[in-house]
């Protein structure tokens, strides 16, 4: 989704978490996210930034984001944190069935033993720091991840919250509308209910 939005404005960036949580603690980065990035951004800079453990392990490269960007797109588990919640514009949820998120990240990791046991790993990091988090009671849009395993019938509109004809045409990867709901109280384990 991350990627498409993007698309739909160009010049948009799209900073990943992962390169910020590369080697830092599953879910201890927001200070690099604030400080290294959405604070330069605020006060009007491009920024060409370079994690600690980027330097510290020899990765090459930099986050960059040039002045003057129009959209800045931040993904992933995390990103809408509440400790970010005074410099993020807006938190869009994706809400995904667990099992299927599961069976994503191991095919996005290589689906090896090896990345299965890491995998599992962040994914208890992952939910203890959503069950203290909860994220998805900030967001103003909440986006069903896995439209293809809810009946169309289960995904109610409600109100302006619905994305709609073209808005993000084709953004669920299958050529269909991904639709908005309001929030519900979800708990970070249930499966899609969108």
């Amino acid at each position: 989704m991350a990627g498409r939005l993007a698309r739909s404005l160009p010049g948009t960036v799209v900073v990943h978490t992962d390169d910020l949580a590369w080697h830092e603690s599953s879910f201890d980065w927001d200070h690099l996210l604030a400080a290294g990035v959405l604070l330069p951004l605020r006060q009007g800079g491009g920024v060409t930034y370079r994690p600690p453990a980027w330097d510290r392990r020899g990765r090459d490269g930099a986050i960059e984001v040039p002045a003057g960007c129009p959209m800045v797109v931040v993904e992933g588990v995390g990103a809408g944190r509440v400790g970010l919640a005074s410099i993020v514009d807006a938190l869009i949820w994706v809400q995904a069935d667990d099992e299927e998120a599961t069976r994503r990240g191991r095919a996005r990791d290589g689906g090896t033993v090896e990345t299965g046991g890491l995998r599992q790993q962040c994914r208890a990091a992952e939910r203890a720091f959503l069950a203290q988090d909860r994220p998805w009671v900030r967001a103003q849009v909440t986006l069903c991840g896995t439209p293809d395993l809810v009946p169309a019938e289960q995904i109610v509109p409600t109100g302006p919250w619905l994305i709609g004809a073209g808005a993000l045409q084709g953004a669920a990867g299958h050529g269909g509308v991904l639709r908005a709901v309001r929030s519900p109280a979800w708990d970070s384990s249930d499966a899609c209910r969108c």
